[in-house]
């Protein structure tokens, strides 16, 4: 039945992680020191990598790439959540919300199609060693950024777009830190059914897509690994995909649990405390993770 009196929302109020002021303080603590360990990290992995020209190969650029977009990706988030927390004030007109929500899935969905292209290069250099300087050519490699970051912003502006066309005419109270698809999509007074069918299949389709491509590509590494035969060689070839690995975990096994399944099992505390790690936790671990095994890395930094 078709509501009547509906007045449209002009702005939200983000309710964040917690309304007790003590551990208010607290996460402002925290979250600033994670956002500025954030901050430093990427922009010196990014300057290490730029600055010395044993690090210019394709593993290295897509590197660069990711803390980038890793950088821009929390950068769209804590600072607002900083100023709210210590202003007190909660609200954020719909047209910032809108914009918050555009770039946060923008530079989610780039973080894992350079995710996959980082184990399509390990993939070449393990596999096919031979041909790995001819297909991944600087032309190739910069042609891959480019395709991620077009078809996630292309992606971002299709739900941007069908979220603007919503309307908003009731509780204006957002229970999150920033505004992301679902706890908007329960806002709306209207339908919202091509919404949720397009964040289920399209936007499953633009997740998982990229993660097929790093699982099969570790399948045929793990297979080329097993057949050399030396120990030492195997933990060589292995060795160089650790990182990673460890980084496609963190971040799949976090933002797949929060977005690909259906709307009805949404949980607005459990899905706070998850988003928290992929969005700020992760951002700030992958320089470690890159720096921490990797002596080309660390030879740079040490410069």
């Amino acid at each position: 039945m078709e509501k009547t009196n509906q007045t449209h929302v002009s702005e939200f109020f983000l309710l964040g992680l917690t309304t007790d002021p003590q551990q208010q303080v607290w996460l402002i603590v925290l979250f600033l020191a994670m956002y500025l360990l954030n901050v430093i990290g990427n922009t010196v992995i990014i300057v290490a990598i730029l600055g010395d020209s044993r690090l210019h190969g394709p593993m290295y650029f897509f590197l660069s790439n990711l803390s980038l977009v890793d950088l821009c990706f929390t950068t769209v988030i804590v600072p607002q959540m900083l100023v709210s927390m210590l202003m007190q004030n909660k609200a954020i007109s719909f047209a910032q919300c809108i914009a918050q929500m555009y770039f946060f899935v923008a530079f989610g969905i780039t973080d894992s199609f350079l995710l996959a292209a980082m184990s399509i290069d390990r993939y070449m250099a393990i596999c096919n060693p031979l041909h790995y300087t001819t297909t991944m050519s600087p032309r190739r490699c910069v042609l891959l950024v480019a395709m991620s970051w077009v078809v996630s912003h292309f992606h971002s502006l299709v739900h941007t777009l069908l979220m603007a066309r919503l309307s908003f005419c009731g509780p204006n109270a957002i229970h999150h830190f920033f505004c992301d698809v679902q706890p908007l999509l329960t806002l709306s007074c209207s339908d919202t059914s091509i919404n949720e069918v397009l964040a289920f299949t399209e936007g499953s389709l633009v997740i998982m897509s990229p993660f097929l491509f790093i699982v099969i590509s570790y399948v045929w590494i793990t297979r080329a690994g097993l057949r050399v035969p030396s120990g030492r060689g195997r933990y060589k070839a292995f060795s160089t995909c650790s990182s990673h690995i460890t980084v496609v975990v963190l971040f799949y096994g976090t933002i797949v649990s929060v977005y690909i399944r259906p709307s009805s099992t949404y949980s607005v505390t459990k899905d706070r405390v998850v988003t928290v790690i992929y969005t700020v936790v992760t951002p700030m671990l992958n320089p470690f993770i890159y720096s921490l095994r990797n002596k080309d890395i660390k030879g740079a930094l040490g410069k």
